[in-house]
């Protein structure tokens, strides 16, 4: 078993904590000194609240099973020796009123020399996770 941690912080900046005007950036930060600005979605956002750039909580999700499977991908064409040039995964994630009941994933990939066969590209992409109750695709 590993443990993996995050620290999510937000701070009102002296301003009024009203829902019309305070703001929902706050910081993702990770081990090795790893930040990344964090925002509410920007629909989820009053037009009264100053913009300011960040990912969204449904969009991180969506990013950390994405990742999580090119990893997985990338580790088994390395173990069966496919060599890999790129893969670029446009991930799909569907909110159904208050959690996401859905993602899904579009992995393209790039191999140098042979390529997996059919059944191969198969089992390397249709892995079932358990890192999320939601379907992943």
């Amino acid at each position: 078993m590993s443990e993996h941690r995050a620290t999510i912080e937000w701070s009102r900046d002296g301003q009024d904590f009203v829902y019309e005007t305070y703001s929902r950036k706050h910081a993702l930060r990770f081990e090795g000194a790893i930040t990344v600005p964090g925002n509410a979605a920007p629909a989820n956002i009053p037009k009264t609240v100053p913009p300011a750039p960040g990912v969204d909580p449904e969009q991180a999700f969506i990013a950390s099973l994405s990742s999580c499977h090119m990893l997985w991908f990338l580790h088994l064409a390395q173990v069966r020796k496919f060599i890999v040039d790129r893969y670029v995964d446009e991930a799909v994630g569907e909110l159904d009123k208050t959690w996401i009941s859905k993602v899904t994933l579009h992995p393209v990939v790039t191999f140098s020399g042979s390529a997996p066969t059919e059944e191969e590209h198969a089992r390397c992409t249709t892995k079932p996770t358990r890192s999320a109750t939601s379907p992943i695709l």
